[in-house]
């Protein structure tokens, strides 16, 4: 299983993918889910409704999670108990701010015990970590193939300014 997920997801590359379907989409990035460790952070970005937390669903039961996986739209946190370690799901699309974010205390889970999921991580990207998975998810064609879904995933690793000098 994790030889076919390395194959399946290289996080040394940019790869994309097309899913026809939320079980697709399930299966494509549950790949990525024999390579996440406690401390690793999730970034997944799409509009409304792309299906950020069908990502989410499909991540946790490859890890082990039961129970109801479900937006935490309101309570911007949602905990996932698996076997390996803890899931925190977050939602920031209703924040305002990294700050705002910090007042929640996202930096005590950010590189933690669990695996961070986030949804909306362009609200927090001063927050993310200098290395993270980012996965985004878009409809090509909303009114021809609204079941149709494009996927990116690559691992983000940022280098920065006098790094290696």
């Amino acid at each position: 299983m994790a030889g076919e997920a390395a194959d399946a997801f290289d996080p040394g590359q940019v790869q994309e993918f097309i899913s026809h379907s939320e079980a697709e989409t399930g299966q494509i990035v549950a790949r990525l889910a024999p390579l996440l460790s406690p401390g690793d952070v999730v970034a997944l970005r799409g509009d409304l409704g792309a299906g950020k937390t069908v990502i989410v669903k499909a991540i946790a039961a490859a890890l082990g999670a039961t129970g109801p996986v479900t937006s935490p739209s309101f309570t911007l946190m949602n905990r996932y108990d698996t076997p390996a370690m803890p899931i925190y799901h977050f939602d920031f699309y209703r924040i305002g701010s990294a700050v705002e974010a910090l007042g929640i205390g996202v930096d005590e889970y950010l590189q933690g015990d669990g695996v961070c999921l986030i949804e909306w991580p362009e609200k927090i990207e001063q927050l993310l970590p200098d290395s993270y998975y980012d996965i985004s998810i878009g409809i090509p064609d909303y009114a021809g193939s609204p079941h149709l879904r494009r996927l990116r995933m690559q691992k983000v690793v940022l280098k920065h300014a006098g790094a290696g000098d």
